[in-house]
């Protein structure tokens, strides 16, 4: 956990945004099961991504719910399973039938249908408007703006990013990395994002969490910085060639702004996957970013940036009584 928020490495933002993050194993997630919630409201749904963000709540003994936030995403097809799909026994209902044309509706037995639930247990009222539908607005931010309405906000907020330092500190997810550098400052570890299941590679979807902890985002970035930036691209390139066989020229590898999370990280996915937030008005190609900053190295606290907002989100509000928007 734009686009909109996405379950988006946001365990969070995943998690953003999966803020759509990274539940580790044995955590308050883990105390329960699906059974245990009761639906309150649809957040938000896409029938073009076959999510639906679902505001849910656990009742507790006292008889008091604690909010928490399901996301119930149906799985991508997995290429091995397909002859079973036509071949095993299932209802087929005829919907239509036009010349050489025909539509029907399929109910598959269970492990050719499945639906991957994310769950934000206990989630506060920001992970339930991170997930609810909203207008969206362009935010174009000077350097000027940044240091005066966005870093102030940044620096005011509480939202945890504990579960990055879970990760870095291999306190969880330990199984799951892919490929570390543990240099303290040019270092990083590379781990699949938990909106990628790793049955197939067409939505391939890594990240690289940085082990500095002071780079915030994007503005941050300098020349110093160029060490560590190669290193993500070239190493994350080869980790994943090496792990899962896709070559750097089949991956989209960019850096969000603004980020779910402000703990610099790298997004490695599939090209030929739409990933939420790699749009042009949030993706910046990490290939870019390097030269930018080879070129100058104060490029990023120079220039404006574009990108968007929603219309409850707070910042969004700090940009309006500013008169940005």
């Amino acid at each position: 956990m734009a686009e909109g928020p996405q379950p988006k490495r946001k365990r969070e933002e995943e998690e953003e945004e999966k803020n759509g993050g990274a539940a580790a194993p044995g955590g308050a997630a883990a105390a329960f099961t699906l059974s245990d919630l009761r639906v309150r409201r649809v957040l938000r749904e896409s029938a073009r991504d076959k999510v639906v963000f679902l505001h849910a709540e656990k009742i507790g003994l006292s008889g008091e719910g604690t909010d928490a936030v399901v996301i119930l995403e149906k799985t991508p097809f997995q290429e091995e399973k397909i002859p079973d799909l036509l071949k095993k026994p299932m209802n087929a209902e005829l919907q239509m039938h036009n010349d050489i044309y025909c539509t029907f509706y399929l109910s598959p037995p269970p492990e050719l249908s499945e639906i991957k639930a994310t769950v934000v247990y206990p989630a506060t009222e920001k992970h339930i408007q991170k997930y609810l539908r909203q207008e969206v607005h362009l935010i174009r931010e000077t350097w000027e703006d940044y240091k005066n309405i966005t870093l102030p906000f940044i620096q005011s907020q509480s939202f945890s990013i504990q579960w990055v330092y879970n990760i870095l500190e291999k306190k969880a997810e330990a199984d799951r990395i892919v490929h570390e550098n543990p240099d303290p400052s040019n270092g990083f570890v590379l781990v699949p994002d938990l909106k990628w299941n790793q049955n197939q590679l067409d939505d391939l979807y890594l990240i690289a969490l940085v082990h500095r902890r002071e780079i915030k985002s994007l503005r941050d970035l300098t020349a110093e910085h160029l060490p560590l930036l190669r290193n993500v691209l070239q190493e994350g390139k080869e980790a994943i060639a090496k792990r899962f066989g896709v070559p750097g020229s089949q991956l989209r590898i960019y850096l969000h702004y603004q980020p779910s999370y402000h703990h610099l990280h790298v997004h490695f996915t599939a090209l030929g996957y739409d990933a939420p937030g790699s749009s042009v008005e949030r993706a910046h190609l990490l290939a870019d970013v390097i030269d930018n900053l080879a070129m100058d190295s104060t490029y990023y606290q120079k220039r404006a940036l574009t990108f968007p907002l929603r219309a409850d989100e707070p910042l969004f509000k700090k940009f309006q009584e500013a008169g940005k928007v």
